[in-house]
């Protein structure tokens, strides 16, 4: 199993402004390589709160967390949920939100995860620990959805510019039987687009993973839930610090700070998004895509 390497961690720092009694949230915790640097710089007063659909993740968190000063509360769930997990917990308010909403390399190279091309695994991709209580997997996406649907998720949500061919490949080949495998749909997928581009510098697979991974998921809809219902409870002079790793998620994130802002209810401190040094880069590949925004609640 890779190690987990967080991306842009002087910068998040930096950017939470940290105060000792400051009550923050992460929200999505994972491992606990940026929630272990900010409980470091809270105080006996402070307050972390992370939280993680993975329960994986929130072990690893809790043992990277065991000796730290602040006070610690550790939540399974998404954070799509954030009001009734801050209810649950007797929190009405807070001061300082970070979300990281790129996926551990973790959860990526778990077979049984079904996230990966480079390893076969069952088509699942969802991080609920039981695939049978989600409303839909991979599986049924692959194998169920009509030919537009398949259309419609690969262009809005992978920018995939060869989303007709793939879905149409998709649909051939399940006529001969059910697609089970992360590595035959990936297969599926490479042929089914032009052989020039079948060897560029990503897998031809990965805009369409990214794309059925996210409706699984319902990265977006998440991602819209967790901004709303964040700036509810978001004291005054409280920061938002969100870092993305695709352009429809900092779309996303783009846009409601501009919101926020226009509305004159916040400043946004990142005119353009802080992004990794070439430094940085080099030492994680995973970095290359991501992008930080500020917000700070007037």
């Amino acid at each position: 199993m890779s190690v987990h390497i967080p991306v842009l961690m002087n910068e998040v720092i930096e950017s939470l402004d940290i105060q000792s009694n400051d009550i923050i949230i992460d929200g999505t915790i994972n491992g606990g390589g940026h929630a272990q640097a900010i409980a470091e710089r809270l105080g006996n007063d402070g307050m972390l709160i992370g939280i993680d659909q993975d329960r994986n993740g929130l072990t690893h968190s809790k043992e990277r967390l065991r000796n730290v000063k602040p006070k610690i509360e550790l939540v399974h769930g998404n954070t799509r949920n954030l009001d009734g997990m801050l209810d649950a917990i007797g929190i009405q308010t807070y001061d300082k939100l970070f979300l990281d909403l790129g996926w551990s390399s973790n959860q990526f190279e778990d077979p049984l995860r079904g996230f990966s091309f480079k390893h076969d695994g069952p088509l699942t991709m969802t991080l609920s620990d039981d695939p049978n209580q989600v409303p839909f997997t991979a599986y049924d996406v692959v194998n169920e959805w009509s030919e537009e649907s398949l259309v419609d998720i690969l262009i809005g949500y992978g920018e995939e510019r060869f989303a007709r061919r793939i879905a149409r490949a998709i649909i051939d080949a399940r006529t001969a039987g059910s697609i089970t495998g992360t590595l035959k749909l990936a297969e599926i997928i490479q042929n089914a687009i032009p052989k020039r581009f079948q060897n560029g510098p990503i897998h031809p697979a990965t805009q369409s993973f990214q794309a059925i991974r996210i409706a699984v998921n319902d990265e977006i809809g998440a991602l819209k839930e967790i901004l709303e219902k964040g700036w509810e409870r978001l004291n005054p002079n409280g920061r938002m610090v969100i870092i993305s790793f695709h352009s429809i998620e900092d779309r996303i994130v783009k846009h409601y700070f501009r919101t926020k802002k226009m509305a004159g209810e916040a400043e946004i401190l990142t005119k353009k998004p802080i992004t990794p040094t070439d430094e940085e880069m080099e030492h994680n590949r995973r970095s290359r895509s991501a992008k930080l925004r500020i917000l700070q609640k007037l």
